[in-house]
């Protein structure tokens, strides 16, 4: 269900803004939306584990409020980012 250190790394090398750089609004959803396909996936195999699904609704609010924010400040790098995430919206 959890995300490995290589990937992680890989999507932060893929999303960051400059060198280094981990907090930018674009590598923080990439990593959430890493983690909620984890947790769709999951669910398919175990559809009773509401408190797993407790924890998606939760990173999908977080993400929804990241883009949000994004969006505010900079429609064109949200529209670049959801294109390249294939997120709905």
């Amino acid at each position: 269900m959890s995300i490995t250190a290589e990937r992680k790394a890989a999507l932060i090398k893929e999303y960051a803004t400059k060198e280094g750089d981990t907090g930018s609004p674009e590598v923080q959803v990439a990593i959430l939306t890493e983690r909620i396909t984890n947790l769709t996936e999951h669910f398919k195999d175990h559809k009773k584990d509401n408190h797993s699904r407790r924890g998606l609704l939760k990173l999908v609010s977080s993400r929804r409020s990241l883009l949000d924010y994004l969006k505010k400040i900079d429609e064109a790098r949200y529209t670049k980012l959801i294109g390249s995430l294939g997120i709905r919206r």
